[in-house]
């Protein structure tokens, strides 16, 4: 069993409706639990407790999605809770190593979870580039370097902290693939596709999303200090092609002893749609809410030190600066100097980052996808 939250005060400027503000916030409050039985089965469940402490989600600039808009939303209180059978042909497959895991989830699409990466401050391609907290079914196959991911889960997103996925007539409407391949030992090229069924309208009568996710990552020492990497690309397209979003996102980090420095760019494009207040977006979402497209480029630089660093507890104090810009794509109604009265943003967050009971998993690899590797964790170094 495990335990991860981070203590943050984070400045936004500018907001919607201008000007700058500022919170200090428990972000991420997470519990894991893992156990197994008879060596092939495993249960993992994973408790997220944002929906009490950040309850009108966390301030970050260019985060979207579940109907907040310039503020990070707050997972369920059941991140994960899934049930894995490994190995289930045992000798029959040779050197195959097979699974099969159901429950609640990550979709097998995309890639980690930005809560196991270095940075705290999430991308704003969470939505783009994770399919998340979905009644799911994946059966994974793993042949040497080579492992083959397929699921089938519910297409609706969740609306509220509390909320449970909508099996009854939409389990089994989405489906995703996923392949993953390791050249070299800490190197990692993943690609995938998902087809989902009105995400963002729970009874199934709004507009479905075709995804593509593919990237590379590097997760291996150099020399005697551990880096990390990942290059990533993802695209969206919704109703038909009428709406497409891209992104690119590039960030690293490396780690000297007690010291973690790190990087990220990103740019990325995310529907306007239309507010019902100035953080919060209507719900349901339909297309003819979608106002236009924005493009948001932002750099962010890190650095975390370990205080204590213990077999059973860490505490690092971290603080992150970003800065970018953001411009509207295409045509639409949108206009965003009016929103936040320019198109130049920045923000800063410090923070102490606290872990009880080892680092965490990571999130979206179940089964025969999880093999560990070298850094299964950004947070464990």
């Amino acid at each position: 069993m495990a335990g991860h939250a981070v203590v943050a005060y984070t400045r936004v400027d500018p907001v919607p409706g201008g000007g700058a503000l500022d919170e200090l916030r428990i972000v991420q409050p997470t519990l894991l639990l893992h156990a197994g039985a008879w060596s092939r089965l495993r249960l993992l469940a994973t408790l997220n407790l944002e929906g009490a402490t950040i309850e009108r989600g966390e301030l970050t600039a260019g985060a979207w999605g579940e109907g907040f808009i310039d503020r990070r939303h707050p997972h369920t209180y059941v991140h994960e809770l899934l049930l894995s059978v490994d190995d289930i042909l045992g000798s029959l497959d040779g050197a195959v190593h097979a699974s099969l895991t159901i429950g609640k989830g990550f979709a097998p699409f995309g890639t980690d979870d930005p809560m196991v990466r270095p940075a705290l401050r999430y991308p704003v391609n969470h939505h783009l580039a994770q399919i998340l907290e979905r009644a799911v079914a994946i059966a994974a196959m793993r042949a040497g370097s080579v492992t083959a991911e397929l699921g089938l889960f519910n297409g609706d997103e969740p609306e509220r902290p509390a909320q449970w996925p909508r099996i009854g007539g939409r389990f089994g409407d989405s489906w995703a693939g996923r392949l993953t391949a390791e050249p070299a030992p800490g190197v990692e090229l993943q690609g995938s596709h998902a087809q989902v069924h009105s995400p963002e309208h729970r009874p199934g009568s709004g507009t479905d999303q075709s995804k593509w996710s593919i990237s590379a990552r590097w997760s291996r020492p150099v020399g005697r200090f551990p880096i990390y990497g990942l290059l990533e690309w993802a695209r969206t397209s919704e109703a038909g092609g009428f709406f497409v979003f891209h992104s690119v996102l590039a960030e690293g980090a490396w780690t000297g002893g007690r010291h973690r420095l790190l990087y990220r760019f990103e740019r990325t494009e995310r529907p306007e749609e239309e507010r019902v207040s100035g953080f919060r977006s209507l719900r349901p979402h339909l297309e003819n809410s979608i106002l236009g497209t924005t493009r948001w480029t932002i750099q962010t630089l890190g650095y975390e030190v370990g205080v204590v660093q213990t077999s059973g507890l860490t505490v690092r104090p971290l603080a992150e600066l970003s800065a970018g810009r953001v411009v509207k794509v295409g045509g639409g109604l949108f206009d965003v100097t009016e929103l936040y009265g320019r198109d130049s943003f920045w923000s800063l967050t410090l923070g102490v980052r606290i872990a009880a009971g080892g680092g965490m998993h990571r999130m979206g690899r179940y089964g025969a996808a999880s093999h560990p590797g070298p850094m299964e964790s950004a947070h464990q170094h």
